[in-house]
């Protein structure tokens, strides 16, 4: 990395011995466009490792790995621009969500044959997922009226939305599948097998645990009592000093967060 006539080699090394929240505020305190841009560079660089790593998570599903890490690096970009570090949690927490979204993005914007709108693929899920929940409650197909009604939308424009979703392409099971350490070429039929959710489990799991450390001190407690500990909420008002109603609604309010934090990691 080259340094220009406003960052000295000095400055440039100082930054190099500094960990990510104290960038961060030199990057908040920077008081001109090139120093916020050099501190803003040397964040995302610090930080490729990580996108490499969640991007090869989703190395086999038969997108090249470098197309995976471009994209993920877009995640990290808007991280590290929307990161505030006086939130008192780690970068990487708040990060890996965003990074993981913009994957996730990419693969479900990538599997459409025709240029569909984003609002309407992102009905076109809902509603699909409104017809699963809703066939299971009611034993039979929903109406278009009622599906329209499950996720807020007209009638017009679930019936739009469905008929989208022939434009929907999926990946063949012959697709060459391949990453940046491997040489030879197998195919997804090749890896098609039984799903196991205990991956699943821990995935979640890990997602939860990066999601709870979000949380303000006394939420991430309550939480810890009620559902770790499974202490009643009279227990834990007790042992906080404060009424149960009180409780309750810090309860919530942390579940509502650990949904937020949850959705955008999905």
């Amino acid at each position: 990395m080259t340094t220009t006539a406003t960052e000295t080699p000095t400055q440039q090394q100082e930054w190099d011995g500094m960990d990510t929240t104290q960038l961060f505020r030199e990057l908040r305190a920077a008081t001109t466009p090139e120093r916020q841009e050099r501190i803003r560079d040397q964040l995302i660089l610090m930080h490729g490792n990580l996108v490499r790593y969640l991007a090869r998570k989703f190395a086999n599903r038969g997108e090249p790995l470098e197309d995976l890490i471009q994209v993920g690096t877009i995640g990290l970009i808007n991280a590290v621009d929307r990161f505030e570090p006086d939130r008192h949690i780690k970068f990487s927490t708040y990060a890996v969500p965003t990074i993981i979204g913009e994957i996730r993005r990419y693969f479900r914007d990538k599997g459409w044959n025709l240029k569909v709108p984003r609002r309407l693929k992102e009905l076109n899920l809902a509603a699909n997922r409104a017809i699963e929940q809703l066939s299971q409650e009611m034993g039979r197909s929903p109406t278009y009226a009622e599906i329209a009604e499950s996720v807020g939308a007209t009638e017009e424009e679930i019936s739009e939305a469905l008929e989208m979703g022939s434009a929907y392409h999926a990946v063949s099971l012959d697709t060459e599948l391949s990453d940046d350490t491997e040489s030879a070429k197998s195919a997804l039929l090749d890896l098609v097998g039984e799903t196991d959710e205990s991956f699943r489990r821990v995935e979640l799991y890990a997602q939860l645990k990066d999601a709870i450390q979000t949380l303000p001190e006394r939420e991430r407690n309550i939480v810890h009592m009620r559902f770790f500990k499974e202490m009643s909420q009279t227990e834990v008002a007790k042992k906080l000093g404060i009424s149960q109603m009180h409780v309750s609604r810090l309860q919530q309010k942390a579940l509502n967060q650990l949904k937020e934090v949850m959705m955008r990691s999905e």
